[in-house]
């Protein structure tokens, strides 16, 4: 069978691409991201549970779902983190090995202490890594993973088109990520809430208001819906498509190769 030819046209970039957490700084996208999830890392997993009323957790474990059919043995997870969709997918699904790579050394530190505390330590591998510059030859993963992680990307179709490279054929790609929701009254008091109560938590809890200002600046600027679908059709994805989940504050994209 003949796979699907990824689009040799050049990448474009995206309103989202551009959306830095610190505007005066000199430094580019992912520094300034590396930068931002290191000072927050201490508060990071407590304010998830927290601003979300946990309901965080039942997005990821929707999102995992989305693999069982193909009962991957390698799975990817970029973007990790502190390494909870690394650690669920693991509890869930079972695969043999799953790395887990991120920008964030602070980030990955904790996770590392997770996977010492839950025994992991040689089932899931955290390491640093760039999303655009996955160290990994082609076609190594059944399975990769991005949760509430392509927002942070500098390049988003760059960062696309490098999953696409180590998916083998056959594998699947999940991404989890905040969108808007489409019911007015609603709509308006989500609005509310990521313009004004998160970054006011995130100067509160985190001692970060710059960090949760740029959440909801990168949500207002990313490419949702089925917009995101035909980025993942140009980056090599077939078989695409998404689930909306509460309403549409948060939304699942799959793609195969």
């Amino acid at each position: 069978m003949v796979g699907k030819m990824v689009s040799l046209r050049p990448m474009a970039k995206y309103a989202h691409d551009e959306v830095v957490p610190y505007q005066e700084s000199p430094l580019n996208k992912k520094q300034q991201v590396a930068r931002m999830f290191d000072s927050i890392a201490f508060r990071y997993d407590f304010l998830n549970r927290f601003m979300s009323g946990g309901i965080d957790l039942y997005w990821r474990k929707k999102a995992i779902r989305e693999l069982k059919a193909i009962a991957p043995k390698q799975v990817l997870d970029v973007a990790t983190g502190t390494g909870d969709v690394a650690i669920m997918t693991y509890e869930m699904l079972k695969p043999e090995k799953i790395f887990g790579i991120d920008i964030s050394e602070g980030m990955l530190a904790l996770g590392r202490k997770k996977l010492e505390k839950l025994q992991l330590q040689d089932t899931i591998v955290l390491q640093g890594g760039d999303s655009e510059a996955i160290q990994f030859p082609d076609q190594y993963f059944d399975a990769i993973t991005v949760a509430f992680g392509v927002r942070n990307f500098e390049n988003l179709e760059k960062g696309l088109r490098e999953m696409y490279r180590v998916l083998k054929p056959g594998g699947k790609l999940v991404v989890l990520e905040f969108s808007k929701p489409d019911a007015i009254g609603f709509k308006n008091l989500y609005s509310l809430y990521m313009k004004v109560v998160a970054p006011g938590f995130g100067k509160w809890v985190a001692k970060n208001k710059d960090a949760y200002q740029y959440l909801n600046d990168s949500v207002q600027a990313f490419p949702e819906g089925h917009s995101f679908l035909n980025i993942m059709h140009e980056a090599g994805f077939t078989q695409t498509y998404l689930k909306k989940l509460s309403f549409g504050i948060c939304t699942i994209y799959c793609g195969s190769k």
